[in-house]
């Protein structure tokens, strides 16, 4: 079980103010809260006390502790996210503890987000990875009036999970979008998704997705869906030998971020796109963009992970301010192709919001 509590405003008190400014004037602009932006450009130059937190014009407030917990709470693909959180916590004057699993253990997280509810953690933020096991866990959190928002996975519309948004990706409408640039891609033949952990919610909906849309195309492709597992090197193994006993294969997709480095990386040593293969997949991991630049791999998808920490926080935030008035919305951080006529973008700039940098830089003139 992995535990790591972060006070971000007392590690980082001598850039705070700078990044407040910063943050107000741009990534705040993402969320739509120009009145929230205009407060924090006022910012006030004293720093938060332990008991009690003073920003902009908003009134003293205690310094909130807000809980997220994660299903993998190593991998690096969350690495932007919680520069979002930090950032969203030096802005408001909040703290935010990072829990829960490193290897997508369900037991693991609910046992965290237990914790966080018995220690009364001001608000939760769980990534609903499992349909079921976090219903109770989320109806005691809001009994206790401790609000609760999912991110980065989200629970079916059907649940009776009452979380009371979700920040993430539409995953299920993200996989058809992917599917259908497949087709763009493949026209017919065997392909192949390859997916880490099968059923998991952050994940499963893409697949299921690229799968809809192969199917209602109608076109000859065989499509199939390979497990990889957890960890990198695991997804790596399994990805070269699905390739090396299936070397008709006509395209190699995935749709979590190991699995498709791990594409790129076997498309390389095959040198399979010159053999009229294609390939891609999800998230920004360097090796992936890497791939991409060399033409190896022809995509990966862009999901924002900065945002997915960032906003739940300012979400978070607004809820205990307004004593539960502003309710949390649910906000799709959406989907962007990067493919190698703008990946060069992301490998020339190295900033917070894609984890490539964990240094405060004003990107924009």
């Amino acid at each position: 079980m992995k535990m790591q509590e972060t006070d971000s405003s007392a590690q980082r008190q001598p850039w705070t103010m700078s990044r407040r400014r910063m943050l107000a004037s741009a990534a705040l602009s993402a969320t739509g809260l120009s009145a929230l932006a205009a407060c924090a450009s006022n910012a006030s130059s004293s720093t938060p006390s332990a008991s009690g937190s003073s920003e902009g014009n908003f009134p003293s407030h205690p310094k909130w502790k807000f809980v997220f917990v994660n299903h993998v709470t190593t991998n690096a693909f969350f690495t932007p996210t919680r520069y979002g959180i930090e950032d969203a916590c030096a802005l408001l004057g909040c703290t935010y503890q990072w829990v829960g699993s490193e290897t997508s253990k369900v037991s693991e997280m609910v046992d965290t987000m237990n914790a966080a509810i018995s220690a009364k953690a001001d608000g939760i933020a769980v990534a609903l990875i499992d349909p079921t096991a976090f219903n109770a866990p989320t109806e005691a959190a809001l009994s206790a009036g401790i609000p609760v928002l999912s991110y980065n996975a989200d629970v079916p519309t059907n649940s009776p999970n009452k979380r009371l948004a979700y920040i993430g990706q539409d995953l299920y409408q993200s996989g058809l979008q992917v599917g259908q640039h497949i087709l763009s891609l493949v026209p017919s033949g065997d392909v192949v998704g390859f997916i880490a952990t099968p059923g998991s919610l952050n994940i499963q909906p893409r697949i299921d997705g690229i799968h809809d849309a192969i199917k209602n195309s109608g076109k000859p492709i065989n499509f199939s869906e390979i497990a990889t597992g957890a960890a990198v090197n695991d997804e790596l193994a399994a990805v070269e030998a699905y390739y090396l006993g299936h070397k008709n294969v006509k395209g190699m997709f995935a749709v979590d971020g190991g699995s498709t480095q791990s594409v790129g990386q076997i498309m390389e040593k095959y040198e399979l796109a010159s053999k009229g293969i294609h390939g891609g997949g999800y998230d920004l991991q360097p090796i992936t963009l890497s791939e991409i630049s060399k033409g190896n791999l022809d995509f990966t998808v862009d999901q924002q992970p900065y945002l997915q920490g960032f906003l739940p926080v300012v979400q978070l935030f607004l809820y205990k301010l307004s004593g539960g008035l502003s309710q949390p919305s649910s906000t799709n951080t959406g989907l962007l192709f990067v493919t190698k006529s703008n990946v060069q973008a992301y490998l020339k700039t190295q900033t917070r919001f894609e984890g490539s940098s964990d240094k405060e830089l004003v990107v924009g003139k």
